[in-house]
């Protein structure tokens, strides 16, 4: 662990877009960045022309879980050519390792700075059933047996992240969720309120906010809706002022302002980044090196009113990407009897195929040098993966804003 590191807490890591984006030192296009917004960023060159490689920032990740076997396997296969030992990563229900902290203190570290997490999504999601707080499965992914849905039920598992903020006590957290939980009911509201109420001080859960990654650069319509809390008795009195206004000052706003702009140009912001710049230089997957470019789902086309079943605009922006692997990963080429458009790449001959894991991951925004398919990853679980994550840009975003205003924030020794 350097010694100006700020420890980081990682929950429901999945295989590590946001701990990545908290990190950095990694690349993306250099279209996906806007040095007009963001001068003070360290970007070098990348490995390859058309990539930029983003500084490392102080954040560095002590504690990282999941419940699945294969994000672990994933996560220290990146991670572990980064530094990290394996023991970071600790599997299972974050209900199950809470009740172990408490009854021998012994899984959670000490002296973390920031907890992150993006807590299960699928019950808010509008692409689910939205059954929100009355979740029908459990903290490890069964159903539930009682009629009435729990507190260990999925759909409340933001409950116990508030757990392990209680016990870990960090300066700030950062939660995160699908767009679609700010459109259910009170959902938003009644999260902001129960992480308003963690331990005696108190956390100050600045209102929630609606990040669409298109506009930092990530190539895709993803919208996430982000949670951020600051322990009150760690921030100076001004922060803690400003922070309680509406709006937040902007030296003091922990959400980053956008880069990029469907209707750019303007203001300085760049256009957003079209797939046809995301994924130019991948080889067709009959002629990759790749193994992550080589596999993509066989589901075949049933049918443009289905979904997945579209062809992406590669002068637009991509899909957002999803968890599911059968059938739901969009077209990257459809053949001219379905519909395809794509009518250059149709005359040279290329079939009709879906997205590889890799284009997922390119749209995504994770770097070539993190390996989704291989050494007992199979494409079904990469693409899970893959649609699970926060893309790391985005994550890039928030981390550079929380840390260039650390030392306003805090006070010293705090």
């Amino acid at each position: 662990m350097r010694e100006s590191a700020i420890r980081l807490l990682s929950l429901f890591s999945g295989c590590g877009g946001l701990d990545l984006g908290f990190e950095g030192g990694f690349e993306v296009r250099r279209e996906s960045v806007n040095p007009a917004v963001h001068p003070d960023w360290d970007l070098t060159p990348g490995a390859a022309d058309g990539w930029v490689r983003l500084g490392r920032t102080r954040f560095e990740t002590a504690f990282a879980n999941d419940i699945r076997p294969h994000a672990k396997k994933a996560w220290v296969a990146h991670f572990g050519k980064r530094g990290a030992a394996e023991s970071v990563y600790r599997t299972g229900s974050i209900v199950d390792l809470v009740r172990s902290h408490e009854s021998d203190g012994g899984v959670f570290p000490k002296d973390i700075d920031i907890v992150t997490g993006g807590f299960p999504c699928q019950d808010f999601s509008v692409a689910g059933k939205r059954r929100g707080f009355d979740s029908h499965r459990n903290h490890d992914g069964t159903m539930t047996a009682a009629d009435a849905p729990s507190v260990e039920s999925r759909g409340r598992l933001y409950m116990w992240m508030r757990e392990v903020i209680a016990i870990a006590q960090p300066k700030v957290f950062v939660a995160e969720n699908v767009k679609g939980l700010t459109n259910l009911a009170d959902v938003k509201t009644v999260i902001e309120n129960d992480f308003r109420s963690i331990s005696t001080d108190g956390y100050l859960v600045v209102e929630a906010r609606v990040l669409r990654a298109a506009d930092y650069g990530v190539p895709q319509s993803r919208e996430r809706v982000i949670f951020v809390g600051f322990r009150k008795n760690t921030l100076r009195k001004e922060a803690l002022e400003a922070l309680s206004m509406n709006p937040i000052p902007a030296d003091y706003d922990p959400y980053p302002p956008p880069t990029h702009s469907r209707l750019a140009p303007g203001d300085g912001l760049l256009p957003h980044v079209a797939l046809s710049v995301a994924l130019r230089g991948l080889d067709e997957p009959d002629v990759s090196a790749d193994p992550s470019q080589r596999k993509y789902s066989r589901a075949r086309f049933f049918g443009k009113r289905l979904q997945g079943q579209s062809e992406v605009n590669m002068d637009g922006i991509g899909p957002a990407i999803r968890a599911e692997h059968h059938g739901n990963i969009e077209f990257r080429r459809l053949s001219a009897a379905n519909g395809g458009a794509n009518a250059a790449e149709l005359a040279a001959g290329l079939g009709e195929r879906r997205l590889t894991v890799r284009e997922c991951a390119r749209i995504q925004t994770f770097p070539d040098d993190y390996e989704f398919v291989g050494k007992g990853l199979p494409a079904s679980e990469a693409y899970k993966l893959i649609g699970n994550a926060v893309p790391p840009l985005l994550g890039y975003h928030l981390a550079k804003r929380i840390e260039g205003r650390w030392g306003a924030y805090f006070k010293p020794g705090a």
